[in-house]
């Protein structure tokens, strides 16, 4: 199995994407005031994700990277068309709920997303770019199973109780996810076989590092869908992966 395969299945099996929160989401289990939370809080990520990625590209020093990012970044923008910009879409979806956009922008993040918005501003403009690029790999390769958790529930929500809901934002981006997978595949190829600067592989440091990056942002995610979930004993509590390991990957140091 290769590199590639093997951080893949890494991917697909974390609790960003296998948690109660997103089991309860999918079969539309949600009260308003959960649904109003889960709206105001995945605002704060299509509002950052944006500024998130542009860090990562001008930190980028590999130019085949770059311009898997740069397609990234071009699509969350709307590829040249506004209309299409995600976090407008977004703004939509916030709109048919009744929630203003000035309420959701000024409302406080819980610690979670808190730290998760955070967190990838950290991960993905890290000088250690093994660690920056295995939290892109990771975002974008848990993106479809998100999204196929996400959307049933949505579609079922807008039947039930919200018939004006306006979902565009998560299908459009379900549509997308298998451009933005092949982008970091890409990616992946450039450092991993064909370095378009030095013609050799990551080395086992280099692996190291991607898995630590591509782990913490997921730990991340799991963090933000746990922070959602009132099932806990403590639902506001933030939930971040260990500090030691996430500060040595990002200052490219031995942990």
């Amino acid at each position: 199995m290769s590199f590639y395969e093997q951080v893949r299945v890494d991917v697909l099996r974390h609790g960003a994407i296998n948690n109660p929160y997103l089991k309860r989401f999918r079969a539309g289990d949600l009260t308003d005031r959960e649904l109003h939370e889960f709206a105001v809080e995945f605002y704060s990520f299509a509002r950052f994700f944006p500024r998130i990625l542009a860090a990562q590209l001008v930190n980028t020093e590999d130019e085949a990277v770059a311009d898997e990012l740069t397609k990234v970044l071009y699509s969350e923008l709307g590829d040249g068309l506004v209309k299409n910009r995600h976090e407008l879409l977004y703004r939509n979806f916030l709109r048919s709920l009744g929630i203003g956009i000035h309420d959701a922008m000024t409302t406080p993040m819980r610690p979670s997303t808190r730290a998760y918005i955070e967190g990838m501003e950290e991960l993905y403009s890290s000088s250690n770019h093994a660690a920056a690029l295995g939290a892109s790999f990771g975002l974008e390769n848990m993106a479809i199973t998100m999204w196929d958790h996400l959307i049933p529930g949505l579609s079922l929500l807008k039947q039930d109780r919200h018939p004006h809901m306006d979902i565009t934002y998560f299908t459009f981006h379900r549509e997308l996810e298998s451009e933005h997978e092949k982008a970091m595949e890409h990616a992946m190829e450039a450092v991993e076989g064909a370095n378009c600067t030095s013609n050799t592989s990551m080395s086992e440091k280099e692996k190291e590092d991607f898995r630590l990056g591509m782990k913490a942002v997921l730990d991340y995610l799991e963090g933000f869908w746990m922070g959602l979930e009132r099932k806990m004993a403590d639902p506001a509590q933030a939930w971040t992966p260990p500090v030691q390991q996430r500060a040595s990957a990002l200052r490219g140091q031995p942990n």
